[in-house]
């Protein structure tokens, strides 16, 4: 993992020791060091083929009209039970038992952040450790959706059991944007990690900013940069890592 520059990281300390109220707002890339791949980077899932395009078959009306070639694809390409947590997660795990960090809001589904010991998350897009059935509401842990050949059901209705994670077509969770707007708002610093900022209504969150620090750390560039206190072009694991003194 190549490691970023001393000068960045020095300046992202300062911030964080200065601040009041962080919080952190990440997207895929936070998890690529936990092998979990992200969507339109180099192999990406975008990038990998498969039956039909990824949105196509990650939305809402696919869900309900092609059940099994869902399932397929999201036991397939979707979950990654053998992932554990790296630096990035590690480092905003600390920050909050330090006190520095209030919350963490993530477009991830992987859980990860959980697993590190954050307790503040706002999963904008739902979680895959969490599943429904969409008949009784009854619900079911990952493994049930795993175990299950073909389309999961429920064992007391028969309904099809759905992954709690936010499909094209699908509204984001109305409480949990009004945290994360709440959040934001209330921050005086913003770190923003791994994300491309072109996913909405996710990254219309920045808008209700108005801190005093926008940090912005990203392999590539986002539509943000411009307004970004302090830009780090590297990976979000290594640099929150070194920041955060782990």
């Amino acid at each position: 993992m190549a490691q970023p520059a001393g000068d960045t990281v020095s300046q992202l300390a300062r911030i964080i020791e200065n601040s009041r109220s962080l919080v952190f707002f990440g997207g895929a890339g936070v998890s690529t060091a936990s092998g979990i791949p992200d969507f339109r980077g180099a192999g990406g899932l975008y990038t990998q083929p498969f039956d039909h395009p990824p949105e196509k078959i990650l939305s809402h009306d696919f869900f309900i009209a092609e059940p099994e070639t869902f399932f397929r694809f999201y036991r397939e390409r979707m979950v990654f039970t053998d992932a554990k947590p790296n630096g990035a997660h590690l480092a905003l795990a600390a920050l909050e038992r330090r006190g520095v960090l209030s919350a963490v809001i993530t477009q991830n589904i992987d859980g990860l952040h959980a697993d590190a010991g954050s307790r503040k998350v706002l999963e904008l897009h739902g979680s895959v450790r969490r599943n429904f059935c969409t008949d009784c509401a009854a619900a079911y842990p990952l493994e049930t959706v795993l175990a299950a050949p073909g389309v999961p059901r429920c064992s007391r209705c028969g309904g099809i059991i759905k992954p709690d994670v936010v499909l094209y077509g699908e509204a984001l969770d109305g409480a949990v944007t009004d945290e994360a707007v709440r959040c934001v708002d209330e921050a005086d610093t913003l770190l923003v990690g791994g994300t491309s900022l072109s996913v909405y209504p996710a990254a219309g969150l920045l808008h209700y900013f108005r801190g005093s620090d926008l940090v912005i750390i990203n392999q590539s560039p986002t539509p943000f940069d411009g307004r970004a206190t302090l830009l780090i072009r590297g990976d979000v694991a290594a640099v929150l890592s070194a920041a955060a003194g782990l």
